[in-house]
C-alpha cells in the first residue's frame, strides 16, 4: 500500500515537472518560434500552449512591437569634402518572426549598421548647407534603402530620424561669422529701407499738403468769382428793374415833366457843388443847354402850381 502511494506520487510530480515544462504562455503582441528536434516547427502566438515533452523547445522570442533603437555617432563626408559628425535614431517593427529568426542572424545589429552605411551614402551626394536644409530627404532615403534590405529578415523599417548634425569647430566658427554677416547686412538693408521709406512718407505729406493749399486757393478763388458773380447779378437786376420803374413812370401822365424837373435839378446842383470846390469858372459849352433847362424848370414849376390850384378848388 505504501509503495503504490509512493509510486502514484512521483507520478504525479513528474505530471506536474512535465506541465510546466512543456506549458507556454505568449504575451500579447508576442510570438514564440517552437524548434523540434532542432528544425523550426511552428510559431505561436498570443495564449496558452502545450508542447510535446523531450521533442519541442523554445527557440526563440519575438515582439511584434514597434523597436527604437539608436544609431550611433559616426562622421560623413559631404561633396564640398567637409566632415560632419551624424546620429539619428530608427524605428523598425517585426512582422515575420520566422524570417526574424532565420533570415539573419541578428536583425538589430544589421539595421543599425545599415543605417550607418546608407546615412553616408545620402550625406556624401549633398553639400554641406544641404545637410541642414534637406534632413526630411536624408531620412526617406536612409528608410528606403534599409527597408529594401530588411525584406528579407522579416523586419519593417518605420522611419529614421536624423537627431544632430555637427560640424568640425572651424566650419562652425565660419558658419557663425557668416551668419553674423548675413543679419548685419540685412540690418543695414533694413535701416536703409526705412529711412528710404521715411523721405517717401515725408514727401507724400508735402505732397498732399500742398495739393490741399492749392485746392483751398483754388475753392477761395471760385468762391469769390461766384460772390463777384452773384454780385454784379444782383447790381444787374436792381438796375434793371430801376430802369424798368423809370420806363413806367414815364409812361404815366406827367411823367417826362417830373424827369425833366430831376435831371434839371441835379444838373444846377452838380454846377453849384463845382463851384463851391474850385475858383475856377466852368462855362458850359453850349450855353443854349442852359436856357433851356430853366425854360423847362420854370414851365415845370409853373404846371405844378396849376396842379394844386385845381386840387384845392376840387375841395
Amino acid at each position: 500500500m505504501n509503495e503504490s502511494l509512493i509510486v502514484v506520487g512521483v507520478l504525479a510530480v513528474i505530471v506536474i515537472l512535465l506541465l510546466i515544462k512543456t506549458a507556454v504562455v505568449v504575451p500579447q503582441r508576442s510570438e514564440y518560434i517552437v524548434e523540434r528536434l532542432g528544425k523550426y516547427s511552428k510559431s505561436l502566438s498570443a495564449g496558452f500552449h502545450i508542447l510535446i515533452p523531450f521533442l519541442d523547445r523554445v527557440a526563440y522570442k519575438r515582439s511584434l512591437k514597434e523597436e527604437v533603437m539608436d544609431i550611433p555617432s559616426q562622421d560623413c563626408i559631404t561633396t564640398d569634402n567637409v566632415s560632419v559628425a551624424v546620429d539619428g535614431i530608427l524605428y523598425l517593427q517585426v512582422i515575420d518572426s520566422k524570417l526574424s529568426c532565420y533570415g539573419i542572424d541578428n536583425y538589430r545589429i544589421a539595421a543599425s549598421q545599415l543605417a550607418q552605411t546608407s546615412l553616408r551614402s545620402v550625406v556624401g551626394k549633398i553639400e554641406l548647407d544641404r545637410t541642414f536644409e534637406e534632413r526630411e530627404t536624408l531620412n526617406q532615403q536612409v528608410v528606403a534603402a534599409i527597408d529594401e534590405a530588411a525584406q528579407n529578415w522579416g523586419v519593417k523599417v518605420l522611419r529614421y530620424e536624423i537627431k544632430d548634425i555637427t560640424p568640425p569647430k572651424t566650419v562652425m566658427d565660419a558658419m557663425e561669422k557668416q551668419m553674423k554677416a548675413e543679419r548685419e547686412k540685412r540690418a543695414s538693408i533694413a535701416t536703409s529701407e526705412g529711412d528710404r521709406q521715411s523721405r517717401i512718407n515725408r514727401a507724400e505729406g508735402l505732397k498732399k499738403e500742398a495739393i490741399e493749399v492749392s485746392e483751398g486757393e483754388k475753392q477761395k478763388r471760385i468762391n469769390e468769382a461766384e460772390g463777384q458773380a452773384k454780385e454784379i447779378e444782383v447790381v444787374a437786376h436792381a438796375t434793371a428793374e430801376g430802369i424798368r420803374k423809370i420806363a413806367e413812370s414815364l409812361s404815366l401822365s406827367g411823367g417826362k415833366t417830373a424827369a425833366n424837373l430831376r435831371v434839371a435839378e441835379k444838373y444846377i446842383a452838380e454846377f453849384g457843388n463845382l463851384a463851391k470846390e474850385n475858383n475856377t469858372m466852368i462855362i458850359p459849352a453850349n450855353m443854349g443847354d442852359i436856357s433851356s433847362m430853366v425854360a423847362t424848370l420854370m414851365s415845370v414849376l409853373e404846371h405844378s402850381k396849376q396842379a394844386s390850384g385845381t386840387t384845392s378848388n376840387n375841395g
